[in-house]
């Protein structure tokens, strides 16, 4: 993580100790580097541009959805790729050109669909015969056409984790193959729909290519088909899905996933949309945390940090690394043990690494846990009556709290007693 780096015995992000914005700030916190997102957002653009495929970059705003990382993002050149209409809104919030954001998701209600078709969006990927029918009568009613992209799912085994594999047959996600017709017939019958595009989307954390290569070869095929057989197709979307490094992992290199688009681009007359979401912000954001205790017991190591699962819930959920650094650069001959980094919830779950190999952490110290960037923050929660943990941004030698932490009155206090109580 180049943004990331020990100067002077100290854990620097971009130009600023992480220590002194953990005294500062308090922990646990999150913290992200402008240069890091920017730097990943040029490097897919230019991967792309020099494999000859043009198109729009998308930005995924599940992965991590603060205003002023999606700000960051659009003035790189970002669009958004957006799955509620809570995000539709933050997208439009931070400045993200209509004409730029996909509204995709398995589960839009009516309301959503409203609320894209009067921002005059980009496009809806469309997953089923009765979202279909529903964005057609909304349409209608608002006297709008709605752009439609059928999402395919062209059941490929992305190789990844269980739990964020979308592009298999028994997945919830798109349209299988052979019923793509049916889907055409409906869609053209319907009023207030236009068909322009076909999508993809097979999981996220991919770190194998093949994958990519086998669904965007049947969905290539399955677009040429459908253009020679007079559907006035326009885009396709290639999705996301590009895995970064947590631990050992070798993702594909931009340059292979660009080509796995040029290659089926090459005989297509098309414009691209492309979703990324992890690979532009995971990298780009640490959480702090705060060594409470070491505790010591027969056989076993633990430390217990401010931390917990309800801010990064990616260890419990999914048996997630995260790299765990020490804010103090460890002498050269430091000793190395195991130990486990835990919360301070009362569930066994809340357990961040365990026989981690590390230099000797004392109370009162701070750790960061990498990586942390996506799917951090935006999939908190205020379990235990936990108060948040801020977010913070950096742009060089500065700064900001983009996130506060509320306090406990705030917390408490969006719960509403009811007449019979109080």
């Amino acid at each position: 993580m180049s943004a990331f780096e020990y100067r002077n015995g100290k854990l620097h992000i971009e130009n600023l100790p992480l220590e002194d914005i953990a005294r500062e700030v308090g922990t646990p916190f999150f913290c992200y580097s402008t240069q890091a997102m920017v730097n990943a957002y040029n490097s897919f653009a230019t991967a792309l541009t020099d494999a000859g495929v043009k198109g729009t970059i998308c930005y995924a705003l599940k992965a991590n959805s603060n205003q002023s990382v999606i700000q960051t993002l659009a003035k790189a050149g970002a669009g958004a790729d957006v799955v509620s209409e809570g995000e539709l809104r933050r997208a439009l919030a931070a400045g993200v050109d209509p004409k730029k954001i996909v509204f995709a998701g398995v589960g839009k209600k009516p309301s959503e669909m409203a609320a894209g078709l009067k921002a005059g969006i980009l496009q809806f990927n469309v997953e089923s015969l009765p979202e279909l029918e529903a964005l057609s009568s909304v349409a209608k009613q608002l006297g709008v056409t709605a752009p439609v992209a059928f999402r395919i799912n062209p059941d490929v085994d992305a190789k990844t984790h269980a739990k964020i594999s979308t592009g298999k047959a028994e997945n919830k996600f798109g349209i299988d193959i052979p019923s793509v017709r049916n889907f055409v017939e409906r869609a053209e019958a319907l009023p207030n729909i236009a068909i322009e595009s076909l999508a993809v989307h097979i999981g996220s954390q991919l770190t194998d290519a093949s994958p990519f290569k086998d669904a965007f070869e049947r969905l290539a095929k399955l677009y040429k088909d459908l253009k020679a057989a007079g559907l006035p197709l326009k885009r396709i979307d290639f999705g996301g899905g590009l895995g970064i490094q947590y631990k050992d992992e070798t993702p594909p290199d931009l340059s292979e996933y660009a080509k796995a688009v040029s290659d089926v681009m090459q005989d297509l007359d098309a414009e691209c949309i492309f979703e990324p979401g992890r690979f532009l912000v995971g990298n780009a954001g640490v959480l702090v945390t705060e060594t409470i205790y070491v505790k010591e017991s027969t056989n076993r190591r633990f430390l217990i940090v401010d931390a917990a699962m309800n801010d990064l819930i990616r260890p419990s959920l999914y048996d997630a690394w995260h790299d765990i650094t020490p804010l103090n650069q460890p002498a050269p001959d430091a000793e190395i043990t195991p130990c486990d980094i835990v919360g301070p919830i009362c569930e066994s779950g809340d357990t961040f690494a365990k026989q981690r190999p590390l230099p000797e952490v004392k109370a009162g110290e701070f750790v960061a846990m990498e990586s942390a960037g996506a799917y951090g923050a935006v999939m908190s929660s205020s379990y235990n009556t936990r108060l948040n943990a801020p977010e913070i941004l950096v742009k060089g030698d500065q700064y900001a709290i983009v996130r506060k932490r509320i306090d406990y009155d705030t917390l408490i206090k969006q719960d509403i007693l009811p007449d019979w109580l109080s």
